[in-house]
């Protein structure tokens, strides 16, 4: 019922597709939500909405600029909702968006605009060295290999624990516990917190 992928020095298990889809109907409330929006109930759409923005805003965050995140997550719904007619799965809801994020991220970079930097002076001191240490964080996290970088973004910033991740995106819970652990191995490394929690 498992593959196992190569993605470079990382090796992935997957569950099977027959496999992933049994895991996924135990959620049904998500392939119900998905067939109300089929037929037209836009409060379905708002819930899928509430229960997915949480993935697709790590997913983005792990792979654009921060300031960029939250249009793009908008742009991403947009298209999930246009192409939902699409979808031939309605209980793999998740791993079909999560795979619009990914390419919405990467074409994003393919029209990617010339931006230029605020300087020092123009931001305020008080939360102004907060969010720089964030963003320095976040930039360390987002020169990680991609697998360590879309499950650190999704624990660490969204919050969603290892399971949720797991059925959000399609990955084993194994894969999923083996990323993080890894990932913030590398995380500490980079930081110089090799010692500490």
């Amino acid at each position: 019922m498992y593959t196992i992928e190569s993605n470079g020095p990382l090796l992935v298990a997957r569950q099977t597709q027959r496999a992933a889809r049994a895991r996924v109907t135990e959620f049904s409330e998500e392939a119900l939500l998905v067939k109300a929006v089929r037929h037209g109930e836009r409060e379905a759409f708002a819930k899928l909405y509430s229960l997915y923005a949480p993935m697709v805003h790590g997913i983005l965050l792990a792979r654009v600029p921060w300031g960029e995140v939250d249009d793009l997550v908008q742009d991403v719904f947009l298209v999930a909702l246009k192409k939902l007619n699409t979808l031939r799965d309605d209980a793999a809801f998740g791993a079909w968006l999560a795979m619009i994020a990914r390419n919405r991220a990467m074409d994003f970079h393919r029209r990617k605009r010339e931006t230029e930097e605020l300087s020092d002076d123009l931001a305020t001191q008080g939360s102004y060295e907060a969010d720089r240490e964030a963003a320095n964080v976040l930039e360390v996290i987002c020169g990680l290999p991609e697998a360590y970088r879309e499950t650190l973004v999704l624990r660490l910033v969204e919050g969603m624990t290892g399971p949720e991740i797991a059925d959000r995106t399609g990955l084993t819970p194994a894969s999923v516990r083996v990323n993080l652990h890894r990932g913030m191995k590398l995380l500490r490394e980079k930081l110089g917190m090799e010692g500490r929690l």
